[in-house]
């Protein structure tokens, strides 16, 4: 694994990331720590990935949470809620081509109907790409939202006064 993939893969993820925060329209202030904790997300699952071979649901794990306790810190920082910064952060990490295969072996499913053997390697290619894309949505919305649960206190109040 080179440095220049791992940087090459953060600056993609972080250029994708502003693009996702410009459309919900986040405070300036914010773009800067979106699109670092998109690389270093990004990054950590691609490393983890590629250099000790970690399953793709784990490495978003893992990649989920870093970016969610950088949320909590970077939104202390600037007073910013953790969602605006967390949300365009992890969309780059939603995976888009399983989903896309879902799709496709749906498709190709319906349309291989009268072929049980085609229609049987369909129907598997089916279960496996939506058992993986979930699973991977699943691990990045627990990642990303254990720091709220971790620290309450603190992620309350990034956007509200101290409780009573």
């Amino acid at each position: 694994m080179i440095p220049a993939d791992i940087l090459s893969d953060g600056f993609f993820a972080a250029v994708a990331a502003i693009g996702f925060g410009a459309i919900s329209d986040p405070p300036m202030r914010a773009f800067p720590y979106i699109a670092a904790l998109a690389a270093a997300g990004h990054a950590l699952r691609f490393c983890l990935m590629e250099a000790l071979g970690v399953d793709i649901a784990s490495a978003s794990l893992c990649a989920s949470f870093l970016i969610g306790m950088g949320s909590l810190w970077f939104g202390t920082r600037i007073r910013c809620p953790m969602t605006v910064l967390y949300i365009p952060a992890l969309l780059p990490m939603v995976p888009g081509m399983y989903a896309y295969k879902v799709v496709f072996s749906l498709i190709m499913f319906m349309q291989n109907l009268a072929d049980p053997v085609a229609g049987e390697h369909y129907m598997q290619q089916l279960f496996l790409n939506a058992v993986v894309a979930c699973s991977v949505i699943f691990m990045l919305a627990l990642g990303a939202t254990l720091p709220i649960f971790l620290f309450n206190d603190k992620a309350y109040s990034l956007t509200r006064r101290k409780k009573p």
